[in-house]
């Protein structure tokens, strides 16, 4: 079977990149491995338990693995950045999680993908999906596979288009004739690092290797979605209105000035900037209601209304003072803390 022919059928499936790597060991896992032992992984322990040797061979969940097909599935919609957006009483829900889950949206077409190669390959042949769960190093993987370069805010940056991508993978006893990687096109830009509002892009001091690093402790989106307590103090006025990931590194970059949008109608955007009113009045099966088939219920009830507490008390709008005190009275510590410091905010005044 021609690996043309595989990714054709990618495409035909509704990825917008297809591309082949060698399932083999990549130098990324030594790198990996040093950012754990660094401490960046915060408390993620699905990242750095058992499962993160794992990572180090796909042949760990495919014993009989000789190639991985790389796809990505473009997520980008027509509403503005969060950089270009204005709305001090609206909430930045981060763009990937605007509509439909993407892991079940990956997995169909990936199953599709699966349908098809059995139909073309005339012998058997071992498989296996995997969409981020899975403890598999997938920007190195779709590195290799020529979709793109893993730039300095650790995401994969297509050339033609951006960086507005979901990553997944099948893993294919098939022997194929692997793509190769397109060299980095970053150069000197330092967007990225220079637009975080917390430097959570860090330098790794590496001569051979990245050298740029994502510090999960210091980033939004670890802030809003991972973090299972409250965020640090210091870095609450820095949080904004997220109330669920962050988007600049990628809304800054130059490499998505004109990145295309997708045409896929399970990302259609159901929640692009919330009333945070609104957000702040959602009882737990509310919320649940609400966020059923989308990525957000990931940061949990108490989380998400956590991290409204923050939003509005950056707002420092005296409109927010009702909700903000209803959500101090709350016997979670996780939101009624930071709807505390949220009315400490409202007391200093408007910016």
């Amino acid at each position: 079977m021609h690996p043309e022919q595989i990714k054709t059928l990618a495409r035909e499936c509704g990825f917008e990149l297809a591309g082949i790597a060698a399932a083999a060991p990549v130098p990324e896992s030594a790198y990996y491995s040093r950012w754990i032992a660094g401490g960046l992984a915060g408390e993620m322990g699905y990242l750095t338990d058992r499962r993160a040797g794992l990572r180090d061979d796909p042949r760990n969940l495919l014993p009989s693995a000789r190639s991985i097909l790389c796809v990505g599935k473009l997520y980008n919609a027509p509403q503005p950045y969060s950089t270009e957006f204005a709305g001090e009483d609206l909430a930045w829900i981060s763009r990937y999680a605007w509509g439909e889950d993407y892991h079940q949206v990956l997995r169909r077409g990936l199953a599709r993908v699966v349908d098809g190669l059995r139909a073309m390959s005339p012998a058997p042949f071992e498989w296996k999906i995997c969409v981020d769960t899975a403890p598999l190093l997938e920007r190195a993987y779709a590195r290799q596979a020529g979709l793109g370069w893993i730039a300095k805010n650790t995401c994969l940056i297509n050339q033609a288009m951006g960086s507005w991508f979901f990553l997944g993978e099948l893993l294919l006893s098939l022997d194929l004739e692997p793509d190769q990687p397109p060299p980095s096109r970053c150069g000197s830009c330092t967007r990225c690092i220079e637009a975080c509002p917390t430097q959570a892009i860090v330098p790794t001091g590496l001569v051979e290797g990245p050298a740029w690093a994502l510090d999960s402790r210091l980033c939004i989106s670890y802030f809003t979605i991972e973090l299972r307590g409250v965020a640090p103090v210091q870095a609450r006025q820095a949080i904004g209105r997220h109330v669920f990931g962050c988007d600049i590194c990628q809304d800054v970059c130059p490499w998505n000035r004109r990145a295309p949008t997708t045409q896929e109608p399970a990302f259609a955007a159901a929640h692009f900037a919330p009333p945070l009113e609104k957000l702040a009045a959602l009882s737990e099966d509310e919320f649940r209601d609400m966020f059923r088939s989308s990525p957000i219920p990931r940061s949990r009830y108490s989380g998400f209304l956590r991290n409204v507490a923050i939003a509005m008390g950056n707002a420092r709008q005296e409109r927010f003072r009702a909700p903000l005190e209803r959500l101090a009275a709350s016997a979670d510590a996780v939101v009624a803390e930071p709807a505390r410091w949220g009315l400490e905010r409202l007391a200093e005044g408007p910016e």
